[in-house]
């Protein structure tokens, strides 16, 4: 459980076979909307990302996992920095592209 005012955090990484952009979510399983990826705080973020360092180096399915801050809001998890507010909805330049002209923003 987090603590007031503890960032939370959610691991993010790239599919190594596309380098689409993904979340790990409940269960150690990786999903492309951060809406559901799983909000961690305090010492289960960083073991999160531990886990999917070792697990994942013998299946070689994401490349550079990392931890990332988001607040979480009544839509969910919302990255603070823009880098990752981008990579959670996709091309800047072609709202048609990526998963904003899918219709499923993060």
């Amino acid at each position: 459980m987090a603590q007031a005012g503890e960032v939370m955090k959610v691991v993010s990484a790239n599919r190594l076979d596309t380098g689409t952009v993904v979340w790990l979510a409940a269960g150690d399983v990786w999903v492309e909307r951060l809406a559901e990826a799983a909000v961690l705080g305090g010492a289960a973020a960083g073991a999160a990302l531990a886990r999917t360092q070792t697990t994942d180096a013998a299946g070689v399915v994401v490349v550079e996992p990392y931890l990332v801050d988001v607040t979480v809001a009544g839509c969910g998890p919302q990255p603070l920095r823009p880098r990752e507010r981008i990579r959670a909805r996709g091309p800047s330049v072609r709202p048609d592209l990526g998963i904003q002209g899918a219709g499923a923003l993060a």
